[in-house]
């Protein structure tokens, strides 16, 4: 029986090869670009499938471009949708799917599974998952953490032993610091049973700060980014290859003194990011028990230059970085680098913090509905992503959301204008953003897409309803909406807790 990995977002079945030899399409590939230099991207998720299609559309450089995923039931169907004219990346930015039909015109984009792409390759892009174990009580608090290397060291063993030997390697997942000297040490030991020199081979890191949403190609291609390599040789050819890339007389780039440094600036980057949502969802719950709209007060503070950015409050983080980014750092002090093994506390609280904070966004909930009337109720979320303007469903914190609901007994329906089908917990998702059904009890914003913000036809739409429990979870709803809905409906936005 042939095994099938179905595309999530068309529905569209693609039978995985039981011969896993792609190497005269590669080779094809490469002979009708052999006057270009060979990029190979190790990844298409979020960021590796958007990294190459910057690539195959440098501002400098004429690259052919290979990704590479892996040929299971979950990954397979990126590689075989993007070689069958569908981009598996769906996004608010126009420029994605530009990007995607000027590479196609080119010809110069290609997908794989077959690893011996890499032994072509000038330059490899390392941009692979690296995930974070955690353990959660019941309330989501964070009890225990351990980040798994091993499938990491798995992938660059896979590059060490392909890999020619005039080759720049460039890590861009993030990873504990420590972890791009391990890597340097794999690709040595690889090397060495090849019989091959390893003093040609350039290899460093350098994160990208992707931002999925309008600005996804901006992010990579009209950003700042930070660079190191293992050694001054690496550092330069991983500066003059981020020049073909990045617009970087608008967008100066940063060299730092070593690996370990580009990848602390990673991870304390997201870092920050996450306690400072961490420290405003905790303040958010605070102003909800002493009946104060932190919305108002929040933006009283903006007044002061000073403190313009401080953020408004929400249903917690989500996503692939910043739900777990903070760990790294702390699990490598522990691991990975000579210190006092004490753990980074902060960075710890930061991920608990914003783990919990779906929890209570439903106990909020469950306060205005006991359980016995909660069961049954028909719920309808709007929103399942982890960030508006994205399609991005890993992490998201409507997930845990989202379950409570069922476990309690809601029935409850989906929508998001860039998820058709919710991987994680197996469920259509409609993009109908008027089919809400008339005997629909409660209707949530989980996410604070576009779409929902600031339509006067949808808000129109919602008050022609009747008798709506209308809670706000993201602030999607502003005061003069708030006061319209509210002649009509129950509203509770979470952090108003004086409406």
């Amino acid at each position: 029986m042939k095994k099938i990995s179905k595309n999530p977002i068309t529905n569209k079945d693609y039978h995985i090869p039981d011969k896993l030899d792609d190497s005269v399409a590669i080779n094809d590939f490469i002979n009708s670009h052999s006057q270009k230099p060979l990029v190979v991207v190790q990844g298409l998720g979020f960021v590796g499938a958007v990294m190459s299609l910057v690539c195959a559309n440098a501002i400098n450089q004429d690259y052919a471009v290979i990704g590479i995923d892996l040929p299971t039931e979950d990954s397979y169907w990126k590689i075989a949708s993007i070689n069958d004219g569908f981009f598996p990346v769906v996004s608010s930015d126009p420029k994605v799917e530009s990007f995607y039909a000027k590479s196609k015109e080119k010809g110069n984009f290609y997908a794989t599974f077959d690893n011996t792409a890499y032994q072509q390759a000038d330059v490899i892009i390392v941009d692979i998952n690296l995930d974070v174990q955690k353990e959660s009580s019941s309330l989501n608090d964070l009890i225990d953490y351990d980040v798994d290397l091993s499938a990491f060291k798995s992938a660059i063993k896979t590059i060490g032993e392909n890999a020619k030997e005039n080759v720049l390697i460039l890590i861009e997942t993030t990873v504990p610091p420590g972890t791009t000297k391990i890597a340097a040490e794999i690709l040595k030991q690889e090397y060495l049973k090849r019989n091959i020199s390893f003093e040609n081979i350039s290899i460093g890191h350098s994160y990208e700060r992707v931002m999925p949403g309008p600005n996804y190609i901006d992010s990579i291609q009209n950003f700042y980014r930070v660079y190191s390599g293992v050694d001054e040789k690496s550092a330069n050819e991983i500066e003059i290859f981020l020049r073909t890339i990045i617009k970087t007389d608008e967008y100066p780039l940063t060299r730092l003194g070593n690996t370990n440094a580009t990848e602390i600036s990673k991870v304390l980057e997201n870092s920050y990011r996450a306690m400072n949502i961490s420290f405003i969802v905790e303040w958010s719950r605070f102003a909800e028990e002493a009946g104060v709209d932190l919305y108002e007060v929040v933006n009283a503070i903006r007044m002061r230059p000073t403190h313009k950015n401080i953020m408004l409050p929400g249903i917690g983080v989500g996503g692939y970085c910043l739900t777990k980014d903070p760990l790294l750092a702390s699990w490598a002090k522990q691991n990975l680098v000579n210190s006092d093994k004490e753990s980074l506390l902060m960075s710890e609280m930061a991920v608990s913090t914003n783990d919990k904070m779906p929890v209570y966004a439903f106990n909020f909930l469950e306060s205005f509905y006991p359980k016995e009337q909660l069961r049954e109720k028909k719920v309808k979320l709007y929103g399942v992503s982890y960030l508006a303007g994205v399609g991005d469903t890993r992490y998201s914190p409507v997930e845990t959301l989202y379950k409570l609901l069922i476990e309690n007994g809601c029935i409850v329906s989906l929508h998001d204008p860039y998820v058709t089908f919710w991987e994680e917990v197996e469920v259509e998702v409609s993009q109908d953003l008027y089919n809400l059904d008339k005997d629909t009890d409660i209707i949530i914003f989980s996410t604070g897409h576009s779409e929902y913000t600031g339509n006067k036809e949808f808000i129109k739409y919602l008050f022609n309803l009747e008798n709506l429990f209308i809670y706000d979870t993201i602030g999607v709803l502003d005061q003069d909406e708030i006061n319209l809905l509210s002649e009509m409906h129950t509203v509770k936005v979470l952090g108003r807790g004086d409406i």
